[in-house]
């Protein structure tokens, strides 16, 4: 399944594993939601439908991002090859049914071939202790493999270790990790953003890390770069 991002394809062998959860873990403005428009929108192109599923932004701010990098969000939308599904954290007791219950078989109705949850990290708001964001979180993870649709999951960094996210969990019910993360010169300061693959079942992956970009057009990443990471 083609990321939408030629350099991060390139890494892969060629796409994400059909089938696949893939957790994009990064601190924040790395760039995790660009990456999971860019996804769907790679999908749309070829007619594939895909799902949107935002635990953080509404309908109408999400689109309004994806249309700053010129996509054509409206148009998937209105062909309903896009759909955005709202799942609001603040309404505990009725997500925590969707993500247990119903939301396999809701996903398996749209017919997505491609999903993204941006992002898992708030699911901790829907569970007071370890033992139930444990099962909130594979509940998700099987309601998106129930469904058959390749997916990718955001979650935000632990600042003090930036390749691991922030609940400790999502690398656990994931079939692959990709990392996105800040560059540092000499100094110590950001000079620039930087990609890693940490894992990819049943794939010969890259395993250097290599520089990206966000510009007009989303996500670029340079792969023939010389591996910088140490």
């Amino acid at each position: 399944m083609s990321t939408g991002i030629d350099g991060l394809d390139e890494m892969l062998g060629g796409g994400f594993p059909a089938g696949h959860v893939v957790l994009v873990t990064g601190l924040p403005g790395t760039g995790k939601t660009c990456l999971g428009l860019q996804y769907l929108l790679a999908g749309v192109a070829h007619g594939e439908k895909g799902v949107f599923l935002s635990l953080e932004e509404d309908t109408p701010q999400l689109l309004e991002s994806a249309r700053q990098f010129r996509w054509p969000v409206d148009a998937a939308v209105d062909k309903g090859l896009l759909k955005v599904v709202r799942l609001d954290p603040r309404e505990t007791r009725q997500s925590l049914h969707r993500v247990q219950g119903e939301l396999g078989k809701e996903l398996a109705s749209m017919g997505a071939k491609r999903i993204v949850v941006d992002s898992v990290s708030l699911l901790n708001m829907l569970s007071d202790d370890e033992p139930s964001r444990r099962a909130t979180l594979f509940a998700l993870a099987g309601a998106c493999r129930q469904s058959g649709a390749t997916t990718v999951l955001t979650a935000e960094a632990d600042p003090l270790h930036p390749e691991v996210s922030r609940d400790g969990l999502s690398e656990y019910v994931s079939d692959g990790v990709v990392v996105l993360g800040y560059r540092q010169g000499p100094d110590g300061h950001r000079v620039g953003l930087a990609l890693r693959i940490l894992k990819m079942r049943r794939t010969a992956h890259a395993r250097t890390v290599q520089p990206y970009s966000i510009g007009a057009s989303g996500l670029l990443v340079d792969a023939k770069a010389v591996d910088f990471g140490g």
